[in-house]
């Protein structure tokens, strides 16, 4: 009998493996996802269970030879990973980029922003003209696009006009519907602003 539990056991542990489950060791943050005060907004619920499990924020093993504090966001299966180090790293599910806007690359983070202004690209009002009313700029709040935070990614070309921000679209995540930028809940951009510097190192795959 005892022989017949451990052969159970151990196929299960195959199957999880198998399955890639990389939160063994790591935790999910679903409960993180409540109403919160920020900056005098308020934030509210992201009704969580209509997101996919996958994408809640959890800390996952993931094997990198980044060092501590890179990004990389996994276009194809819609995750960021904050590396942590030790095999370890934050993922954090997302948006990007729609098809005719997707792109690959290494840049840096540039600049962080708390309740960011969004002024959408001359290109961008072009092909959305109603748009153009935010041309000097949209305010900061709920229904900003770039939500609670925005990061602003670079490279030696200087300014690529993508960004790591929020988004009050949380219907969004796991979805290809950007115009290039990586978004996120807005509860998860203001945790991963919180761990990144500037400077640190973003690797688009």
């Amino acid at each position: 009998m005892r022989l017949k539990s451990f052969a159970i056991f151990a196929a299960l542990a195959l199957s999880t493996a198998i399955s890639g489950c990389s939160t063994i060791g790591g935790q999910l943050f679903t409960n993180n996802y409540g109403a919160m005060t920020d900056a005098g907004y308020q934030l509210p619920r992201i009704p969580i269970e209509k997101v996919p499990a996958k994408y809640h924020r959890q800390e996952v093993r993931y094997d990198s030879s980044e060092k501590p504090g890179t990004i990389i966001v996994d276009t194809q299966n819609k995750f960021l990973y904050f590396i942590e180090g030790d095999g370890m790293a934050m993922r954090y599910g997302i948006g990007v980029g729609r098809e005719g806007f997707e792109w690959h690359g290494t840049a840096h983070i540039a600049l962080k922003r708390e309740w960011p202004t969004w002024t959408p690209p001359g290109a961008m009002i072009k092909r959305q003209p109603e748009l153009a009313k935010f041309a000097s700029g949209m305010e900061p709040g709920l229904k900003n696009p770039l939500g609670a935070r925005a990061m602003y990614l670079f490279n030696k070309g200087g300014d690529m006009g993508y960004r790591l921000h929020g988004s009050p679209e949380w219907f969004s995540i796991g979805k290809a519907m950007s115009s290039g930028c990586i978004r996120l809940m807005n509860q998860d951009i203001i945790d991963l602003y919180d761990r990144t510097s500037v400077g640190a190192k973003v690797i688009v795959i």
